[in-house]
């Protein structure tokens, strides 16, 4: 497809997004001299960043490794991870004078502001000398056909200072703020997740324009819900939240679970729902760390004639207990359960199953699963392997990380791939 020649301004890079993983690239390549123009959509970069992490960013995880992030190439990930560690954020973040901690598992949070990271970010893209625009709308993407060097000067002029690397433009857009031709097209419009915030399927439309697959999307990191009776069951729960240990398959996390109003969120439930689906059975330790049998059978030794209610309000928060042995349990004294039922209620409390139908879908997801299809794309650069020049990074991908910093690690090194490249 070939958009025709009319006045434009020329740069070397354009990036279609002002997110972590576009500003990310947008300041990489510039430090290398490359003349980059970021187009952001919304009226400011960095809207997700903002409000990660409560408005405090979990802006990386020093305990990334491949083996934390999903995709149906699993060592995509290896080559961007590997040459773009924690450690160089972090040492970017402490030369901003951005105060920071580590909450729990790896995760570094900024002690004041998400606002930080964002400033940090605009500051370096600002030191590089990138163009960034906001508000700034895509109306059309096309590759164009490159002219002659004599034709191209006397259509777009040399005034400019600093020299387009790229003689072979390969791209015009077209925006609401003007016409930009470039040699690198970098698509940085992450997924769907959170629309609300300014998530599209553009980056997916622009995919699939230069003949790009797409793997099947889907909500991560997400909520999940319920309806009917086990909806019924958990009624009036909403607010209690537990340590426990949720699993599906093979896989498990241990961290908090929070009943809803809607069904179970949490870090634990948030972390399962990237390998849940519906129909899928999914168990919950409720007591993890404990051995539950013989936890009970201590305690019935020790209090023979307190009630099972009495003893599981101590183990579990007291709503819950209550409610379990109004519906799956009867209360009795401790001394009255034989081993067998003992062994029953053990069982259940450490391998309690919940029926849940479906998620809540991109609207609270803080991850898109599924994407551009990695066996397109160079696990090197990120550049396309179909369309020289064309490059995609961060969420768009088929890459999605763990709960606790890894999204943004992946964000910085895969950005940090494609602006050492283009």
């Amino acid at each position: 497809m070939s958009a025709p020649r009319t006045k434009a301004d020329r740069v070397d890079v354009v990036v279609i997004g002002g997110g972590a993983a576009g500003l990310m690239t947008a300041l990489t390549a510039g430090r290398r001299g490359r003349r980059v123009r970021v187009i952001e959509h919304a009226n400011r970069c960095g809207k997700k960043i903002l409000m990660s992490g409560g408005g405090r960013c979990n802006f990386t995880n020093t305990g990334t490794t491949p083996a934390n992030f999903l995709s149906a190439n699993p060592h995509f990930c290896k080559s961007a991870l590997a040459r773009y560690t924690p450690a160089q954020f972090i040492a970017m973040v402490e030369r901003h004078g951005i105060a920071y901690h580590e909450k729990e598992f790896g995760q570094l949070f900024c002690d004041d502001s998400s606002k930080q990271i964002v400033a940090m970010l605009l500051a370096e893209c600002e030191a590089a000398g990138v163009d960034v625009r906001t508000a700034c709308s895509v109306e059309s993407v096309a590759a164009i056909v490159p002219l002659a060097p004599a034709a191209r000067d006397e259509a777009d002029g040399a005034d400019d200072s600093r020299s387009v690397h790229n003689d072979a433009m390969r791209f015009r857009i077209i925006s609401a703020q003007g016409v930009v031709d470039c040699g690198s097209l970098v698509v940085a419009t992450g997924g769907l997740s959170i629309p609300s915030m300014g998530a599209t399927g553009f980056g997916y439309t622009l995919a699939k324009q230069f003949g790009h697959a797409l793997l099947p999307t889907r909500a991560g990191l997400v909520p999940l819900t319920q309806t009917g009776k086990p909806a019924e069951q958990m009624a009036g729960l909403a607010g209690v939240a537990l340590p426990v240990t949720a699993r599906s398959g093979k896989i498990s996390f241990s961290n908090a679970m929070l009943i809803t109003h809607r069904g179970i969120s949490g870090p634990a439930i948030l972390q399962i729902s990237n390998y849940w689906q519906p129909g899928d059975a999914l168990e919950i330790d409720l007591l993890p760390g404990l051995d539950a049998l013989e936890t009970l059978t201590a305690l019935r030794t020790a209090r023979p004639d307190a009630q099972l209610r009495t003893v599981l309000a101590e183990l579990l928060p007291k709503r819950l207990a209550e409610r379990l042995c109004e519906t799956v349990f009867e209360s009795r004294p401790m001394r009255q359960y034989d081993p067998t039922p003992l062994r029953r209620i053990a069982g259940t409390l450490a391998r309690f199953p919940l029926v849940c139908s479906g998620t809540e879908g991109y609207r609270t997801a803080e991850v898109t699963l599924g994407g551009v299809d990695t066996s397109e794309v160079s696990s090197s650069t990120m550049e396309s392997r179909r369309v020289p020049g064309l490059y995609f990074v961060g969420e768009v991908l088929d890459v999605a990380g763990w709960l606790g910093g890894y999204n943004f690690q992946w964000a910085w090194a895969s950005g940090h791939a494609a602006g050492q490249s283009v």
